[in-house]
């Protein structure tokens, strides 16, 4: 049976995962296996195996605390409490993180993809993810700003997003040989602004209408998505024709999986922020 990661190992491997995902926010390419090779010798006789769940782990953690993980290191949450203890230490320390954080959330330039293969672009939805309350004692200095829900309110991402889905939704009726109805699909969000509750007013098959609302992020699939009080609300109204439609690794390729119902029957969910009247 292995022995438990050392403090040591686990601070090599938080080095170089961090050096992964500083390459992978700028854009530039690396290679996982290299850098599991690297970090080999640093550890008390690891396989790469046990190094890439170990890198699951700390993105588990990253996640849960509201902050950007390297995609292809999917979080996997059965870690150990030291671990995390670790990783928030890491964090506390080393503020010239909080820039690269930025980088992510707020990045200088984003581009629609090219060349999108509609027929491969929708996936199944994830299995739902578990996570473990957060400690009290590191909740106030970590949780604090949240860059996933910065990211998600970055006007350009979530405009193209909505253009990515806008174009799909043509090619999805086109396909279904419903041109009349590929015609009728307005893009409310832009024509309209963002108070209707929903991005895009498509059209099912047999012509009723499709309330479409766009999340998008450039991390996986399993990244949360926010959402107004305005929004639930008609996703509830409209529930049997409400869709969420959650665009995911945008920058990397985009995928998209797709939800129908009111919110509170498709995720669980929390309120993040209250508004307080004396």
């Amino acid at each position: 049976m292995p022995l438990p990661w050392s403090h040591h190992e686990i601070t090599q491997t938080l080095h170089h995962y961090f050096q992964m995902l500083d390459l992978e926010i700028a854009g530039q390419p690396y290679t996982k296996s290299a850098f599991r090779k690297a970090l080999l010798p640093q550890l008390n006789h690891r396989s790469e195996g046990a190094i890439e769940f170990k890198h699951q782990n700390i993105s588990a953690v990253l996640l849960k605390y509201d902050k950007p993980y390297i995609i292809g290191y999917k979080p996997l949450f059965n870690y150990q409490s030291l671990l995390e203890d670790m990783v928030l230490d890491y964090l506390d320390k080393r503020k010239e993180l909080d820039q690269l954080f930025e980088r992510f959330a707020q990045p200088k330039e984003l581009k629609a993809p090219q060349k999108i293969d509609f027929s491969r672009l929708l996936v199944n939805p994830p299995a739902p993810v578990q996570i473990q309350e957060s400690k009290a004692t590191y909740t106030p200095r970590l949780r604090k700003p949240n860059y996933l829900q910065i990211e998600q309110q970055n006007r350009q991402l979530g405009q193209l997003g909505e253009e990515l889905i806008f174009q799909y939704e043509k090619h999805r009726l086109l396909q279904a040989d419903k041109a009349s109805l590929a015609d009728q699909i307005e893009w409310i969000a832009r024509d309209a602004g963002d108070g209707a509750g929903f991005d895009i007013l498509s059209r099912n098959e047999n012509g009723t209408d499709r309330y479409i609302e766009v999340k998008t992020t450039t991390l996986g699939e399993s990244t949360p998505f926010y959402f107004t009080r305005n929004e639930l609300r008609v996703s509830q109204e409209k529930a049997r024709d409400y869709f969420l439609y959650r665009v995911f690794q945008f920058r990397k390729g985009p995928r998209v999986f797709v939800k129908n119902g009111s919110f509170d029957e498709m995720c669980r969910f929390e309120a993040v922020s209250f508004v307080g009247r004396v």
